[in-house]
């Protein structure tokens, strides 16, 4: 036999997602996640799998992995101490950033420290022009110097940052080889290697998140890789990346930055690939784990991506899948805060201790806490077989809040569910306006632990068609790190008006482009062909920002500045409702992704019912703080075909859907929930 694994470590429970790669047949599995021993929980899969399903390690051709050690390094601040050297007189980069405030209708609003404070950056004697030409060569002694006083400060690593290093990296290479011969202990970081934009603040706090994760991320995957090693997994260990692909785990190490978003990016690509089989061409991705609620916009089976992605405090500025992400997942706590107005959030109690219904020594009230309260989750074990609900808990949890808040535990229970879907609102209306749609024409595509308990609150609220429910909604982020394709991204600032003289000589730059990406290819050892994306950053003269606008390879090497500037018009258009034709148009950037595809599972139909669904038992559940006779049905008892009302209650066994009153499911041939609403 040979197997295909992607796994997902989320903050509470790791998933995987099997494929054996003879029959077609995917198996999937959640554990607890080992934030306290990383690699453990995969130690305890494998195993089990196994033992349920005679999986040899040894028999694994492929293994992926999503993680979120990167991220959470950054939100918690626990990183690098790392020394920034930077061109002399430009030591304020990361302190005066855009001179922006994070909220612009707030007046107290404070700007984060940075993470390389001012007294651990040092200027260099060094100048290369905006042309590329190198007017001031760095000099070893003033190199020297700065490492000294960066060991004297007690760095471990350091970021070098430029200025116009995006036209010529040598001075960022020279100072980088400098510090390689007197300091080989330290770690160093160059901007023009991390990603090469135009912008000195994007490129600099770019190339300082990567430096600032590098270590704890080589550190967790030379951990993860012991213990495949151990398992007798001999198989490459592939890394999902923040723009949807996969690289080798060498890459991984080096270029931390593009894996900043590597399990987030998992789950919109597997639910991009399972709405695309489906025939769902407009959804809007909801993935909630524990910690957060992650929204993105999927058109045709294909992500939204963008740069500058949101990172605790930081934005980074290479490719990613667009997401918006909100800190209120299942694990999210609820508290009152010294106004006495109840908060739901960004704190989680993780997978340890959890929420207090799950038993592991929690006692603080959470969502999860919450939807048990109100009796909608718990009437069957979760996260196959490793969590019994304990509702008594859950409601001692929200007890001590009765008091402050002057309510009855399930009208607690159902406001803490109401504040939750209110901040993923707000963040949702955000992502619409970003990408000029309408929530109205979309269907609300859940996933995650908790995405399809929730789902139909945010849906009612936003208006929208309807929910899907995918038959395996809690592994789909380990599913789409299965089926990621080999992907990268490659940029080369150009910075010319788009006419006939200046388009006309990107030929050698789109063949250089190429080059360099088919070589990425083969070195991840891909045997397969390659599918080439041009795109260019362009805008109309006096724009502070840029608009990614895809561009065919017969326009550019050609030099067709025509059509160049026809498909920037119409990508102005489409965004801001309206253009000027003529107007000039600046390229700023080019870029090129290439992508080598990976074997996908196929959807199989399930079996057409032949009679009613009857549920396995009713209970009393607790909807917008009313009593409701709910039916309670078990996911496995639906076939195609079969319709049921809510309220009703669908439980499996890596999720609870939770469908409220007014609101109708049906089963399609594939096994999805459509569940769409009955009730203005």
């Amino acid at each position: 036999m040979a197997y295909r694994i992607g796994v997902d470590v989320g903050g509470s429970f790791t998933d995987f997602a099997v494929l054996n790669a003879q029959t077609g047949e995917l198996a999937t599995l959640k554990v607890f996640s080992r934030p306290d021993a990383p690699g453990e929980e995969i130690r305890l899969a494998l195993d089990t799998l196994k033992a349920r399903d005679g999986l040899d390690p040894q028999d694994v051709r492929y293994f992926t992995h999503g993680t979120t050690v990167g991220v959470n390094t950054v939100l918690q601040r626990n990183g690098e101490t790392l020394a920034l050297f930077t061109t002399r007189n430009f030591e304020d980069v990361l302190d005066v950033a855009r001179l922006k405030i994070p909220q612009i209708h707030n007046l107290y609003s404070v700007r984060p420290e940075p993470l390389i404070s001012r007294d651990r950056v040092f200027g260099i004697g060094e100048r290369t022009l905006a042309t590329g030409e190198v007017l001031q060569a760095p000099d070893v002694a003033d190199v020297a110097a700065a490492v000294a006083a960066a060991r004297g400060a007690g760095c471990q690593g350091i970021v070098i940052a430029f200025l116009h290093a995006y036209r010529n990296p040598a001075n960022e290479r020279a100072v980088a080889q400098i510090i390689a011969g007197i300091a080989p202990d330290l770690a160093v970081v160059t901007s023009s290697a991390t990603w090469p934009i135009i912008r000195e603040y994007e490129r600099t706090i770019t190339a300082v998140i990567s430096g600032y994760v590098q270590a704890r991320v080589a550190h967790y995957l030379d951990r993860f890789e012991r213990v495949l090693h151990d398992k007798g997994v001999s198989c490459p260990l592939l890394i999902t990346k923040s723009n949807g692909g996969v690289m080798a785990i060498a890459e991984a190490r080096n270029q931390c930055v593009q894996m900043i978003l590597s399990g987030t990016a998992s789950g919109v690509i597997g639910a991009g690939y399972l709405a695309r089989g489906s025939g769902f061409d407009r959804i809007m991705s909801l993935d909630i784990g524990g910690t957060s609620a992650d929204v993105a916009v999927i058109l045709d089976g294909e992500a939204q991506y963008g740069v500058g992605e949101q990172i605790g405090d930081f934005q980074i500025h290479v490719p990613s899948v667009a997401v918006s992400s909100v800190g209120q997942g299942g694990g999210s706590i609820a508290w009152v805060d010294a106004y006495g107005v109840l908060q739901v959030g960004p704190h989680s109690a993780g997978s340890t201790p959890g929420p207090a219904c799950y038993g592991r020594g929690g006692t603080r009230p959470t969502i999860t806490d919450a939807m048990a309260a109100a009796n909608l989750i718990g009437h069957m074990p979760l996260g196959y077989g490793a969590v019994t609900v304990d509702r008594a808990a859950a409601r001692a949890a929200i007890a001590p809040l009765v008091g402050p808040l002057g309510a009855t535990i399930e009208g607690i229970a159902g406001n803490i569910i109401e504040i939750s879907v209110s901040g993923m609102y707000a963040e949702v209306s955000a992502l619409t306006s970003r990408f000029a749609i309408d929530p109205r024409e979309f269907h609300l595509f859940a996933f995650g632990g908790a995405g399809a308990m929730l789902a139909c609150f945010l849906a009612r609220e936003l208006d929208m068609q309807g929910v899907v429910v995918p038959p395996t909604p809690g592994v789909v982020s380990a599913l789409g790190g299965l089926i990621a394709d080999l992907k990268n991204d490659f940029v080369r600032t150009i910075y010319c008006g788009v006419t006939e003289t200046a388009i006309g000589s990107l030929g050698p730059v789109c063949d250089a482009l190429e080059a360099t990406a088919r070589a990425w290819l083969e070195a991840q050892g891909h045997e397969g062909g390659a599918e080439l994306r041009f795109s260019a950053d362009m805008r109309y003269p006096g724009q502070s920002f840029e608009i990614e606008t895809p561009l065919a390879d017969a326009w550019l090497r050609p030099g067709d500045a025509a059509a160049i500037r026809s498909a920037f018009h119409d990508a102005h258009a489409r965004l801001y409702g309206h253009s000027d034709p003529a107007a000039p148009v600046q390229m700023i950037s080019l870029r090129l992704v290439i992508r080598g595809r990976t074997p996908k599972p196929a959807l199989t139909p399930i079996p057409v019912a032949t009679g009613p669904i009857e549920p396995r038992l009713r209970v009393e559940g607790w909807f917008d703080g009313q009593g409701h006779d709910t039916a309670v049905y078990h996911r496995q008892d639906f076939a195609a075909g079969h319709r049921c009302c809510g309220p009703a209650i669908i439980a499996q066994d890596d999720t609870t859907t939770v469908v409220p009153p007014g609101f109708a499911v049906r089963v399609d041939r594939f096994g999805n929930l459509v569940i769409t609403r009955t009730e203005p």
